[in-house]
């Protein structure tokens, strides 16, 4: 299903290369200012233009087409509205017979019985995470006066992050990168315990991101090789503060009041220039695919703001 949240509920649809694309926001407080211009920091945040991002260029003007009255949510469904106008689907056509390694090109196929939009990815395309962080920018609205940010700390292995892309560019490559993601200013008690920990709903609201590979809260799997004296974060005060924040800022599946803490990998984009074995559904043979259309090099690079947007997501979920 296309939808994620129980109180605080989002909605996405469109595929990359369609005529539009967008989401469908429910329970958001009626009253909540919000104007088309509170968008365009993330949004911009969140398009191509730095070295190893996509040449495709598109505005990414949040249309709000219903849900709004004279500057005010109403308390009815958010509509939001993108236009896809930079597109090419003639790049694409190679791939319905010959699915792209590592990429939903045959996954699609089989579950949508062939009749999946193939145009950039369709409905799979990172392009649809516009929608995501148009949903992110209402929520940290809604979750006020908690500070979500995040940032990338490794791109293909390396702190050197511009270098990793020249690299990768260099050589007709992509690389993957690591992003960290901290929440300032929560109140402890959000969350249950198993099936809606907060773990939980973050990991499942993460995983949404096309190309997110892993995620570990606080010391992770770093945790693994350390002992209980040491991962234990030490109570300092009957507010739940802590020496240290092993744990991430969640105990029990709920949060305690520290900084929520977390890290989250992402994978290098799929569709390369360099040539790839891969299955003709045509001929019934293994053929050459030489990846076409323009794609990142690093994906990674503009995640950051839609990890951000993802993490608002879930806590305004949880505090409404």
């Amino acid at each position: 299903m296309n939808s994620f949240g129980h109180r605080f509920r989002i909605t996405l649809f469109g595929e990359s290369h369609g005529p539009l694309m967008g989401i469908v926001i429910d329970g958001v407080p009626p009253g909540l200012p919000l104007s088309q211009e509170d968008f365009f920091q993330d949004l911009a945040r969140r398009k191509s233009g730095p070295l190893g991002t996509t040449p495709r260029k598109e505005e990414d003007r949040p249309l709000i087409r219903a849900g709004l009255y004279q500057g005010r949510c109403t308390g009815a469904p958010l509509v939001i509205l993108f236009e896809n106008r930079d597109v090419n689907p003639d790049d694409y056509r190679s791939f319905t017979d010959m699915p792209r390694p590592g990429h939903a090109d045959y996954t699609a196929r089989v579950k949508y019985k062939g009749y999946n939009d193939p145009r950039g990815g369709g409905m799979f395309s990172g392009r649809l995470t516009a929608g995501l962080v148009a949903a992110g920018v209402v929520a940290k609205k809604i979750i006020t006066p908690i500070e979500v940010s995040a940032r990338l700390l490794k791109a293909g292995g390396s702190e050197d992050i511009e270098s990793a892309v020249r690299t990768a560019l260099e050589a007709g490559d992509s690389i993957g990168g690591i992003i960290e993601c901290r929440a300032e200013k929560i109140p402890a008690g959000l969350g249950d315990p198993f099936f809606d920990s907060v773990e939980s709903l973050l990991a499942h609201a993460l995983f949404s991101i096309p190309g997110i590979t892993g995620i570990e809260f606080g010391s992770g799997f770093h945790s693994a090789g350390m002992k209980g004296s040491e991962h234990n974060d030490i109570l300092t005060d009957s507010e739940g503060h802590t020496a240290t924040n092993h744990s991430g800022g969640i105990n029990g599946g709920i949060t305690n009041g520290n900084p929520l803490i977390f890290r989250v990998a992402v994978k290098p984009t799929p569709t390369i220039p360099q040539p790839q074995n891969t299955f003709n559904m045509t001929t019934g043979r293994i053929d050459i695919l030489r990846g076409t259309g323009r794609h990142d090099a690093c994906f990674a690079l503009r995640v950051p703001v839609i990890v951000e947007a993802m993490t608002a997501v879930v806590l305004a979920d949880l505090i409404s």
